[in-house]
């Protein structure tokens, strides 16, 4: 079983938690952090190789959380233009293409192999779904994307997986195909959500930001950040909060707090 409530306030940590995370304060050298950055993108490729199309499991609360898809259309079946910023191998995207047939996708990824793997998709069709590879820090979406035409962006665990000092790249990039009063749709890690608790000490490159062991790095966000990191660029917020869960593993009676956080972003 698990419980969810949304809202303003942070997870509030364990004295416990608090003293662990005090204590690690140690960051990964000038050099290393380099080379991850470097070296990002093999190392996604890699990850992709490793597990294939196994690992996500495919994504359909995507239309449950985010209403928005539906509200976005004046009319009922009018013809919406979407945008999947960092797609992986098509968990979101599949289930969005087979739940709502008024839609007409474009998606990226980072990774060449993932790209791969959404074009190998038996439900991947040239008609509905254009996908490319992209470096959305530096490669041009006005490549592959007519300007102004997109009705909605999802941004889907893909920002935590950029150095935090590239993440305005990515939302000017996005800016410049979004249709104006439209809306990217955000939903990635929260701070003090299970996964950043469990890094080892010597995992840490920043505040909130850290190395996972394949060398794939996790930023984990306040509603602070996230703010104005959208008002920078010229959004205006339209919904910025924390989703806050706990998963309950009844047969190792394990409780394990998920922290994400959600938001909705518009072009004025």
């Amino acid at each position: 079983g698990a419980f969810q409530k949304k809202g303003h306030s942070a997870r509030v940590l364990t004295p416990e938690e608090a003293e662990r995370l005090a204590k690690d304060q140690v960051l990964v050298s000038e050099f290393k952090q380099l080379k991850l950055e470097n070296e990002a993108q093999k190392n996604w490729d890699l990850f992709y190789k490793r597990n294939s199309t196994n690992f996500f499991k495919d994504r359909h609360w995507t239309t449950r959380e985010f209403q928005e898809l539906k509200a976005c259309r004046e009319f009922a079946d009018q013809k919406l233009t979407i945008l999947e910023a960092g797609c992986g191998v098509g968990n979101c995207l599949f289930p969005l293409l087979e739940e709502d047939l008024n839609i007409f996708a474009y998606a990226c990824d980072f990774s060449p192999r993932a790209v791969e793997y959404v074009k190998k998709n038996a439900l991947y069709s040239t008609e509905r779904c254009k996908v490319f590879q992209c470096d959305l820090t530096k490669d041009d979406l006005l490549d592959n994307v007519p300007a102004d035409s997109v009705d909605v962006v999802t941004l889907i665990f893909v920002l935590s997986a950029i150095h935090p000092d590239k993440m305005h790249l990515v939302l000017k990039n996005i800016y410049k195909v979004l249709k104006p009063g439209k809306c990217v749709l955000f939903r990635d890690y929260g701070v003090y959500d299970h996964a950043m608790l469990r890094f080892k000490s010597s995992s840490k490159l920043g505040e909130n930001f850290y190395v996972r062991q394949d060398g794939t790095r996790s930023y984990f966000f306040t509603e602070e950040f996230l703010s104005q990191l959208f008002k920078a660029e010229g959004y205006e917020q339209v919904v910025n909060e924390y989703v806050q869960r706990e998963t309950v593993n009844r047969k190792e009676d394990l409780r394990v707090p998920r922290v994400f956080l959600q938001g909705k972003f518009q072009k004025p």
